[in-house]
């Protein structure tokens, strides 16, 4: 019988006590910069509320839940063949692929820094459009075309 793996608890952040910001956060650090990623995701914030007139955090939640994909595809081969099987994405895989999504698609925009990068994608996103809002409609949209092989389902 093999072991299970360890769940890490994560603590939450210091300004908004929030176990989901420092999850996010630790998705946006680069080289253990934990500091300076904190840096860029709290001014993100401040512009997010400064832009939308909003609490920033409620943005930002409204953001992810817009950007977290209900169903996703996986390959599987079955005779020879390889069929792109739809299937429910688990609640942790929800919320990490929607960070992930969130903090690339932010990368790729050209605005000057990192935080207005992050910001415009973040109210993008709570308005349901940017890049990261397209990619989940795109996931669903190809677990809708591969509908008929669900029955594959392993």
């Amino acid at each position: 019988m093999r072991k299970k793996a360890v769940k890490h608890t994560t603590l939450p952040d210091p300004k908004f006590g929030d176990v989901q910001v420092t999850k996010f956060v630790n998705n946006l650090m680069y080289d253990g910069k934990k500091s300076k990623s904190l840096d860029i995701f709290y001014s993100a914030i401040d512009i997010v509320a400064e832009k939308s007139g909003e609490d920033g955090l409620e943005v930002f939640r409204k953001a992810l839940t817009n950007v977290t994909p209900q169903v996703e595809v996986r390959s599987r081969r079955v005779g020879g063949a390889n069929f792109q099987i739809p299937q429910q994405v688990r609640e942790e895989r929800k919320k990490s692929l929607a960070m992930k999504w969130l903090i690339g698609y932010a990368r790729s925009r050209n605005e000057r820094s990192m935080s207005m990068k992050l910001a415009n994608e973040i109210l993008a996103a709570s308005k349901e459009e940017g890049a990261a809002f397209k990619k989940k409609e795109e996931v669903h949209k190809m677990a809708e075309a591969n509908k008929a092989f669900s029955h594959f389902r392993f």
